[in-house]
């Protein structure tokens, strides 16, 4: 074989160092093709500079050395590397894991940072919610995260505000609405059983306000078989009600979709719209602090 031929199919071939950026550029697609060929171009370049290595450990006699020895003895590395590269079992299959591990966990950060990014762009309601959070506060928010999480998912309605009525309508899990055999109806949102509910029903003393004052009245409210079954249902109401579509429009604000939900009647107390503010910017704060 010719220089010419040579030094053709290696440079067609065999990578250098300063193709280091490219080759994770093109890692970077995180296409399983990508990552294999990436992979193998990086085990030849390992491989060029083992062989390098190797020969410049090795003493010289100087009796044939050149400048055109050198070049040449340079380019049948370049080819050894390549042709020893990309083997089944090989360094290339370890690297191309490794980048496929490091693709991985770079997407999920990114993901991570975008669901982030997205809770801090709720607005709070100024002054509401800043006493330090309480241990019931606290344990409340953690134990239903996960299943508030799944619900925005599916719905679009922030977890942070679905926890926070939660929390507000059970006295954070202290007030729970129960069953007449004293079990939990596990309603956390206080919805009640309308004419059309044709699920399960405990009936309740509860305190409604007429004309500001409140009373005491038994009422009927729906009852589930699970949390999740209520924080499911309260987001079909809000979702579907034609009676809250202007609430369902207000997620990004705190104040705004706490007023709304007032304004749509969803509570009779007077003050509801100030103290779900409260519930649901500490919900926010405790969010924030473990994310």
């Amino acid at each position: 074989m010719g220089v010419g031929n040579l030094t053709h199919n290696s440079n067609a071939l065999a990578a250098d160092a300063r193709s280091l950026n490219s080759l994770k550029l093109q890692a970077g697609q995180d296409s399983p093709a990508a990552i294999k060929e990436a992979a193998k171009q990086f085990e030849s370049l390992f491989m060029r500079e083992l062989i390098k290595s190797m020969r410049e450990a090795t003493m010289k006699s100087g009796m044939l050395e050149s400048a055109q020895g050198d070049l040449g003895t340079d380019l049948l590395d370049q080819q050894l590397a390549v042709q020893m590269s990309g083997r089944p079992g090989g360094l290339s299959d370890i690297i191309a894991q490794q980048l496929s591990r490091q693709m991985g966990a770079a997407a999920d950060a990114q993901q991570g940072s975008a669901r982030a990014a997205g809770k801090q762009a709720i607005k709070p309601a100024a002054g509401q919610g800043n006493a330090a959070p309480t241990v019931s506060q606290t344990s409340f928010v953690q134990r239903f995260n996960g299943i508030a999480a799944k619900v925005e998912q599916s719905s679009g309605i922030p977890a942070s505000f679905m926890i926070g009525q939660a929390g507000h309508e059970t006295g954070w899990g202290r007030r729970e609405i129960a069953n007449a055999d004293g079990s939990t109806s596990f309603n956390l949102f206080g919805i009640k059983a309308g004419p059309g509910w044709k699920g399960k029903v405990a009936e309740v003393t509860t305190t409604e306000y007429v004309n500001g004052v409140p009373q005491k009245t038994v009422a009927k409210f729906r009852a589930y078989n699970s949390y999740e079954e209520s924080f499911r249902d309260y987001a079909r109401l809000i979702s579907d009600s034609p009676r809250y579509a202007q609430v369902r429009q207000q997620t990004g604000s705190v104040q705004a979709y706490a007023s709304g939900l007032q304004r749509a009647g969803y509570a009779t107390d007077p003050d509801y719209a100030n103290k779900l503010s409260r519930a649901i910017n500490t919900t926010l704060r405790l969010q924030r602090a473990t994310a």
